[in-house]
């Protein structure tokens, strides 16, 4: 049989242009996944565990710019714990900050971070996963379909009228056949290749890279189940209540040794200028007083020196 003609086939070309097209479209998804997860992986490495913390504002700033990560990161940052303190309310309605544990100081999340980051959040859900996935199938049903379409289409062309109708109806009908078989045989190479590829493409391109950023996220933020920050917390409140229970308990005592310090250191000048004065005032009464002894004395001698005159 002619190969060009059976290359220009249309059955056979519709089943190797949808083979291209499936590889085409899958190449250029899996490298634009790759694109975002190396970025990601590049600006998790900027940042170190230990200065996070203080980093934190422009970390968030910067990742929720990105389209790419945002849905997963907002989820993500509702379940981070800042171990140095959290914000609750008092009894004002004000926010009041208090300490979490006094042990650890990283930002800890409660959740697994591949709860968020994985596969599906940063991969499959930035392309058509499900025509990736039944790509192999699409290509392994052409062959059975142009096959026994091609089949019915030799056996229309069948006639056994004459002698030379019958010799060319069953060369046409073997020619038929073998397209229809060559229609089998390329749609299921076709599949084997695309599965194959598609496997390798996946794990360079997207699997490896994904491991990477996970590994980075791991390495910033510190895991902890919400029993253990329920501990912490518990910890910590018994602590403080503990501390407070003290300092109620010395509380009068303080106050009144602050209170007879600022009392003696207030008024004792006062009270010293007050018995200075007094003092004087004692001083000049008794001089009075003996002054007036003495006058009164001296009137006495007058007396009695005029009785006798």
């Amino acid at each position: 049989m002619n190969i060009v003609k059976l290359i220009t086939d249309p059955a056979i070309l519709i089943i190797v242009i949808t083979f291209i097209s499936l590889a085409y479209y899958t190449y250029v998804q899996y490298t634009n996944v790759n694109k975002n997860l190396i970025w990601f992986k590049s600006f998790l490495a900027k940042y170190k565990k230990s200065d996070l913390s203080f980093r934190f504002g422009e970390f968030d700033a910067a990742i929720s710019k990105v389209k790419y990560v945002v849905s997963s990161w907002l989820e993500f940052k509702n379940t981070l714990v800042f171990s140095e303190s959290i914000a609750l309310k008092n009894q004002d309605g004000n926010s009041a900050y208090q300490n979490v544990s006094k042990s650890v100081t990283n930002i800890q999340t409660t959740v697994d971070p591949i709860y968020f980051f994985n596969e599906e959040s940063l991969v499959t859900s930035k392309y058509n996963s499900k025509l990736i996935a039944s790509a192999a199938t699409l290509l392994t049903g052409m062959g059975p379909l142009f096959t026994f379409l091609n089949i019915a289409i030799a056996f229309t062309k069948v006639d056994f009228s004459t002698q030379d109708q019958t010799l060319a109806s069953v060369s046409t009908l073997m020619s038929g056949m073998q397209i229809a078989a060559m229609c089998s045989v390329l749609a299921v190479s076709f599949s084997l290749i695309y599965i194959l590829c598609e496997k390798l493409s996946f794990n360079i391109l997207c699997k490896k890279p994904l491991n990477e950023v996970q590994e980075l996220l791991y390495s910033l933020f510190d895991n902890i189940s919400s029993e253990k920050f329920l501990i912490e917390l518990l910890k910590e409140t018994k602590v403080q209540n503990s501390n407070l229970t003290g300092l109620m308990k010395t509380l009068p005592e303080q106050f009144r040794v602050a209170l007879e310090n600022s009392i003696s250191k207030a008024i004792t000048p006062y009270l010293e200028n007050l018995l200075f004065g007094l003092n004087n005032v004692n001083d000049s009464v008794k001089q009075i007083n003996i002054i007036q002894h003495n006058n009164n004395d001296g009137n006495n001698d007058n007396d009695l020196v005029d009785k006798l005159f």
